[in-house]
């Protein structure tokens, strides 16, 4: 809520290891930007991939299906031109109803 920044993006890759904790890190990390999101009103991208692989993680970082992070990247300057919108919006001055 400082005004400092319009938006953020997390990026990063959790990759599926041996033990259970993958899904509890992948779940964590998503809860915590939607948490950092609700508290300070910006718009954060969400950029962090789940994969079972390196290779699954190249992929979607740049390879042939895409880059996630570039993803995020637009998403979080989309939301943030609507905040910018709806903040605008808010300040205008309401026209007075009319009586009758």
């Amino acid at each position: 809520r400082s005004g400092r920044w319009d938006a953020l993006v997390a990026l990063g890759c959790v990759i599926r290891g041996e033990t259970a904790h993958f899904d509890l890190v992948a779940a964590e990390a998503a809860r915590g930007i939607a948490q950092v999101a609700r508290e300070h009103g910006i718009a954060i991208g969400f950029g962090v991939l789940t994969t079972e692989d390196t290779a699954q993680a190249m992929a979607r970082s740049g390879g042939a299906l895409g880059n996630r992070g570039s993803d995020a990247v637009e998403a979080a300057l989309r939301m943030a031109s609507v905040n910018r919108q709806l903040d605008g919006a808010a300040k205008q001055p309401r026209a007075a109803k009319a009586r009758s």
